[in-house]
């Protein structure tokens, strides 16, 4: 369950929604764009600001010139993710066009983020004079000081936060320098190598043909904000990809069953991105760097092939892994009810945890951290939520890790597999200090909306707000009091299609995320949605479509329902409630009686949650969860961890509930006896 918050628009007449409508005008409006000046500002960005304005970059120039002209080898010192894999395909390919003599090193996911000695030390034996990084470099104070007593130049590209202390180099260009003048810095490392080309090549139309599609795809990768700069970026990209210029990427869509023309930035982060980005999670991104410079469309087709057997494997890995989770919360389902979920494993693939995090994430609504031990070693990766930092709590456990970075939603670190447990400790106890009242997961629509004013011409408008991505997403409204006229199967059951009626108009709408058989809202009730809104075209018909990514009844009270399954975890942790608040979240028999008839009515075919919001009990989630707690201990009833499967087992004899057992020792222990 999630938290609806929606974007308050202001008031319609406005210049903004003159020019540009109601609806496109509004979501306009509810990102901040409030004057045609802004708007101007957003859609107008034609070009790249000055690359020289960037700190570093006329030496950075000078320095790879002279390599140039003076016939040095140059290594180009990349990254395993989508944005180091496009970074070191961008500068190896141009350099290789210049007659350099040329080449790349991308260190396998085990030898860690960033420079390594020993790779430097084969890099630099093989007679390299000159390394290049890209995505990486800013942070490596002690690879550098090798690399200038090897006497080597070193030129640094990156967009990572920069130490107080930076490496000794000919050069560190990166926008994040605090005596950086460059007006944008939201740039991903391939956005900063891009800069770098149109520096040497003083052409920036000249790069922007050749390299954009690169760019873009390390940017969508990188999940940097689509706006400003990043916007240009990824619309030229789009231009040439769908010319179909590069020809493993190309073939990348190709094997993912989607046509160039199409393509679209949300198309690009779940096909092409994911495959590129397999390489480096379970073998060597180097396939992912020789696909990108594939020469030859049998070459093409053959590396496309292996990263596509890659991306297998790596779902392959996460099915594995999510087995392995699933299998630990059923052992400790307390796991689940503290306010961070941190799970531990032998063996999981380092290279998916941070995949599975998220979805785990998306799964139970509140911070993960997944760590994978082998050989003595912890490694982990956290994902994080509106309102809770992470890199705050890893900063404060630090004193058991070995490394670890980060931002305020999503982290790295390491530590001795010995100490995983104590760093768990560390973490709860982070979280009751800091965080005793947990923030809620989040879905925000961008505003409020009736059906008869989302238009095939209003949609159509919003066509404008491409591309879309991280900064930028694709809108969604909230529909309010939406009369559910029919519900459907859809994909045999896999998904669930619905008729609506809202401010008097007949709408179609898609919950790919509920199967038919766990979709509860009965023709006839009444819903609040929030969805996005496209035109969808069959067999020449064209009709707007709803793709719902959230539901639940119009009367549903969110502050009740999170208050309450608050107090439910506090109480499961034993922390006690509030004694004048015992009584209405403490089940007594009538309250036992009604949970008992929902499991007879509803068990085996809703889950706790679904129960509280559909079942029609009135109970609060604390009260439910709770009863349903005091039935599983007596063996009347079968709970998963989670609460998402409940349903009741045969008993053969009455068992008194209130007098002994689970009820009865919490009643005592919160004072209710």
């Amino acid at each position: 369950m999630k938290k609806w918050l929606c974007a308050d628009v202001p008031a319609v007449n406005n210049e903004i929604t003159a020019q540009f409508g109601e609806l496109l005008g509004g979501v306009m409006l509810s990102r901040g764009i409030t004057t045609l000046d802004h708007a101007r500002e957003f859609f107008g960005c034609s070009s790249l600001s000055d690359p020289l304005l960037l700190k570093d970059m006329e030496t950075a120039v000078d320095v790879i010139r002279q390599a140039l002209d003076e016939g040095k080898k140059i290594t180009v010192y990349g990254d395993y993710d989508c944005d180091g894999v496009t970074s070191t395909a961008m500068l190896f390919s141009y350099l290789d066009a210049m007659g350099a003599e040329a080449d790349y090193y991308i260190p396998d996911r085990s030898e860690g983020y960033g420079m390594n000695l020993d790779a430097l030390k084969r890099i630099l034996d093989n007679g390299t004079e000159l390394i290049i990084t890209v995505d990486n470099g800013v942070s490596a104070i002690e690879e550098a000081r090798y690399i200038k007593e090897r006497g080597a130049q070193l030129v640094i590209t990156d967009h990572h936060q920069p130490p107080q202390e930076l490496p000794v180099c000919e050069a560190c260009v990166n926008p994040h320098r605090a005596d950086d003048n460059s007006p944008f810095k939201e740039i991903c490392g391939a956005g900063v190598v891009l800069k770098l080309l149109c520096a040497l090549e003083e052409d920036e139309e000249f790069v922007m043909e050749q390299y954009s599609d690169l760019a873009a795809i390390g940017t969508i990768g990188d999940v940097m904000p689509l706006i400003n700069e990043n916007r240009y970026i990824v619309r030229r990209g789009l231009e040439n990809i769908r010319s179909s210029q590069n020809l493993g990427i190309a073939q990348l869509l190709k094997s993912a069953g989607s046509e160039p023309e199409k393509v679209t930035s949300t198309s690009l982060a779940f096909t092409v991105c994911p495959r590129i980005n397999s390489a480096g999670r379970i073998a060597n991104a180097d396939k992912a760097v020789q696909l990108l410079l594939s020469d030859t469309p049998e070459k093409a087709r053959l590396l496309s092939e292996e990263l596509n057997l890659l991306n297998t494997q790596r779902r392959a890995e996460e099915t594995k892994i999510m087995e392995g989770v699933e299998a630990q919360i059923k052992q400790r389902p307390e796991l689940l009810k503290e306010r961070v979920l941190v799970l531990s494993g032998e063996g999981w693939h380092h290279g998916v945890i941070g995949i599975i995090a998220a979805r785990l994430l998306e799964k139970y609504g509140k911070p993960v951290l997944m760590i994978s031990s082998e050989n003595g070693e912890a490694r982990g990766s956290a994902r994080g939520i509106d309102g809770f930092s992470i890199y705050k709590l890893l900063d404060r456990c630090s004193m058991v890790l070995t490394k670890f970075g980060g931002h305020m939603k999503a982290g790295g670190f390491s530590l001795p597999a010995e100490k995983v447990e104590d760093f768990r400790q560390m973490v709860y106890g982070f979280c009751r200090e800091c965080y005793p009242k947990m923030p809620e997961y989040t879905a925000c629509a961008d505003m409020e909306m009736t059906g008869d004013k989302l238009t095939m011409e209003q949609i159509t408008e919003l066509s404008k707000l491409e591309p879309c991505g991280e900064g930028n997403s694709v809108p969604l409204f909230l529909l309010k009091n939406c009369t559910v006229s029919a519900v459907n199967p859809l994909s045999q059951g896999k998904y669930t299609k619905l008729e609506l009626i809202s401010g008097g108009v007949r709408l179609s709408a898609l919950c790919f995320g509920i199967p038919y058989a766990k979709f509860h809202a009965a023709a006839g009730s009444m819903v609040d949605i929030i969805a996005t809104a496209e035109i969808n075209e069959f067999n020449g018909k064209r009709e707007v479509v709803l793709k719902v990514q959230e539901l639940r009844p119009s009367d549903f009270r969110e502050d009740r329902f999170f208050a309450a399954q608050r107090t439910y975890e506090e109480i499961s942790r034993g922390e006690g409630c509030d004694s004048r608040l015992a009584p209405r979240v403490v089940p007594d028999r009538e309250a036992l009686k009604k949970v008992y008839d929902l499991l007879r009515q509803h068990g085996g075919k809703m889950s706790a949650e679904d129960m509280c919001i559909y079942g029609g009990s009135g109970l609060n989630y604390c009260m439910l969860r709770i009863a349903l707690d005091t039935f599983a201990s007596s063996g009347m009833a079968e709970i998963s961890a989670d609460a998402g499967d409940v349903r009741l087992i045969p008993v053969s004899q009455k068992t008194d509930l209130m007098a002994s057992g689970f009820l009865a020792d919490l009643r005592r222990s919160l004072s209710l006896t």
